[in-house]
């Protein structure tokens, strides 16, 4: 990957973002547990603490400058419970003091209504602290651009603004793959998903732009920082596995599952899986 690269065996990757190094991350769903218990019957221990200790972790690891979050921070779709909403209050304020750029996802909902009186509260308890997130940044799902890097959460149709980007990067799908063995087992798999989307097929409108008699295959990139044009030979995509070991996913190899995304598959070049140890299954379609 140019701009984002994994780290090995984790479900996240660093890029640069104008020359501040930074920690990428998708679909933490904070609070799942207690919407497993509650909508599926099925009880499982919180691990809000782990989760908070690997994200913590990581940055550490990677001597982030600052954490992206693309989507999906919530479980819950609309006003967070007391456990989901303390999750995300204790996270941010054992975060290192960095910037955090959120880019809601579908889970969301008005959660920078609340996020930034908590990051507003600590930093006024805190002269000196060396925890807690100090800047909260929002984008509406669609997404916007971060330096080279396009961002957006999947869920719907990319801005232009985020299109334009060298590299796409985005959740909401939680990609997996299903492996056989020869002896009929199988395990399922986290994966990487990466390749080209055709930049002509992601405008207003998505595919069905393609209808316009001015939609074509291949249509001129232009450089919004620059106002060069060159032709389109594709947009380079990274869809995140999810954070959240719990969330599920969409196996991308399995005949007849669909994906969420409205970008895929239609909107697809070329698509491969990675596991996230780096190795390379290849082309989805023959997995």
């Amino acid at each position: 990957m140019s701009h984002v690269e994994p780290i090995p065996g984790e479900p996240a990757a660093v890029g640069s973002i104008d020359g501040d190094r930074t920690l990428f991350v998708a679909d933490y769903h904070a609070g799942i547990e207690a919407a497993l218990r509650y909508e599926r019957g099925v009880q499982v221990p919180s691990q809000a603490e782990d989760r908070r200790e690997r994200l913590c972790a990581l940055l550490d690891q990677t001597d982030a400058d600052r954490l992206v979050v693309l989507g999906d921070l919530m479980h819950s779709i609309g006003d967070p419970g007391g456990a989901e909403r303390g999750e995300i209050e204790v996270l941010f304020e054992s975060l290192p003091p960095i910037p955090v750029t959120l880019v809601k996802g579908n889970h969301d909902g008005a959660i920078e209504s609340w996020l930034q009186e908590v990051i507003d509260d600590a930093s006024r308890g805190r002269p000196g602290s060396a925890t807690g997130a100090t800047e909260l940044t929002v984008l509406d799902g669609d997404g916007g651009r971060l330096g080279a890097i396009g961002v957006c959460h999947g869920h719907s149709w990319p801005t232009t603004t985020a299109i334009e980007a060298d590299v796409l990067c985005f959740g909401h799908e939680h990609p997996c793959v299903r492996l056989e063995d020869e002896v009929g087992g199988s395990r399922v798999e986290s994966v990487w998903f990466r390749g080209e989307l055709d930049r002509a097929k992601l405008g207003p409108g998505g595919p069905a732009a393609q209808d316009d008699d001015d939609a074509t295959d291949g249509a001129d990139h232009v450089d919004t920082d620059t106002g060069s044009v060159t032709p389109s030979d594709g947009l380079e995509f990274v869809v995140f596995p999810a954070f959240n070991e719990l969330a599920g996913g969409t196996w991308i190899n399995v005949e007849g599952q669909s994906f969420l995304s409205p970008m895929l598959p239609d909107g697809l070049r070329t698509g491969e899986a990675y596991l996230l140890d780096g190795t390379r299954l290849g082309p989805y379609e023959s997995i």
